[in-house]
């Protein structure tokens, strides 16, 4: 599946931005189909980027993924890259 599919937007929200600079996390809305494999090889060959861990959580009709980077990979600086901060 093409990875622009299974990611659709990055989240912007406090708690999501609190994550980034505490735990080196980013929460990105996905493809309610995708697995959390899918979504680590999504994210992996879009930002060419190593992913530790992926967490999934639906919501209103909404698959939300928290994605933890490894350590030599910021999240704050996949976040300016995105132009979210």
């Amino acid at each position: 599946m093409d990875p622009n599919k299974i990611i659709k937007y990055p989240l912007s929200t406090e708690k999501a931005i609190r994550l980034m600079e505490s735990q080196n996390k980013l929460v990105f809305v996905v493809d309610i189909d995708s697995d959390k494999k899918m979504i680590k090889d999504a994210i992996e060959d879009l930002f060419k980027v190593k992913v530790e861990n992926v967490n999934t959580h639906m919501q209103n009709g909404e698959k939300k993924a928290y994605v933890k980077l490894s350590s030599e990979n910021p999240a704050i600086n996949i976040a300016t890259q995105l132009g979210l901060i």
